[in-house]
């Protein structure tokens, strides 16, 4: 098509996937097109905005590698990983509800036993995290897998200290044969995301804070239930209301209560749906 103009090029465009073989690929890429050229429309986009914004996403892929990932924390701060969250966890009433995942799980996590220390040597006040995994009908879940990971007291995650030979305040267990988890970590802390990058030039610009809510971070996993993704917040934290990525539930928080010998102790349980009753 010649003589293209702001009226008819929207059509154009969708018009070169028509022979797109994925239908899926072809039904978002349409998609993508039509809310694009509408945003721009919209906010009557001048060609320096849009280099500003290439110049933007260019500089957070830059940014990102192995150790930072900077498009998670775009994707994050915008609200947009919740809402998939949201969307694609829909589970049945008594569940734990999911939330995002997060820029710094890894795959190589250490193998602990039940009562361990994953904190491994991070600073922080000692703590002991304890509870059980269960089914939706109250049936506990045996040898469940359950990887934790969090920041330190002074809100790094081990992969964001260089120099570091081993994982700290992560680790993977398995519950006991009654569904039953405990190990031992440090005390979560309030932390801002990292924002010396072009997401933080987002939050300044915009005046919003980079500051998460105390948690951990849990995922879980067993022959016939569905994944659980999830954090378990900590009750009083400043933040609850204000977590820069969206992610905090009511469901989701907790006590940390304070021991006589100045540790605390939190207690979680978590409920599973089968994979059928996912599905339902």
């Amino acid at each position: 098509m010649r003589n293209l103009t702001q009226d008819n090029i929207t059509q154009a465009v969708i018009a070169r996937f028509a022979d797109t073989p994925d239908p899926r690929l072809k039904e978002i890429m349409t998609s993508l097109v039509q809310h694009l050229h509408a945003f721009a429309r919209e906010v009557k986009l001048t060609e320096a905005e849009w280099f500003r914004g290439i110049d933007f996403l260019t500089r957070v892929g830059h940014i990102t590698d192995d150790q930072r990932q900077e498009f998670i924390l775009l994707s994050d701060t915008l609200g947009l990983s919740m809402l998939t969250v949201a969307m694609n966890n829909d589970k049945p009433a008594g569940c734990t509800e999911a939330t995002v995942f997060g820029p710094f799980f890894v795959e190589d996590a250490p193998s602990f036993d039940l009562g361990e220390d994953v904190a491994n040597g991070a600073p922080g006040v000692p703590c002991l995290v304890r509870g059980t995994v269960r089914g939706l009908d109250g049936e506990p879940v045996p040898g469940a897998e359950i990887q934790v990971w969090q920041a330190d007291a002074e809100g790094k995650y081990d992969v964001q200290r260089e120099g570091l030979d081993a994982h700290q305040a992560r680790g993977v267990l398995h519950a006991n044969g009654k569904g039953q988890y405990h190990f031992r970590s440090i005390l979560a802390e309030a932390y801002p995301i990292p924002d010396d990058g072009p997401v933080g030039e987002m939050l300044r610009a915009t005046k919003r804070h980079p500051w998460r809510p105390a948690h951990l971070h849990f995922m879980i996993t067993a022959p016939g239930y569905e994944r659980l993704i999830t954090h378990v917040f900590r009750n009083g934290d400043p933040y609850l209301d204000s977590d820069a990525v969206f992610g905090v539930r009511q469901s989701l928080i907790a006590d940390w209560v304070k021991q006589p010998d100045g540790s605390y102790l939190v207690e979680y349980d978590f409920v599973l749906p089968r994979k059928m009753e996912a599905a339902a």
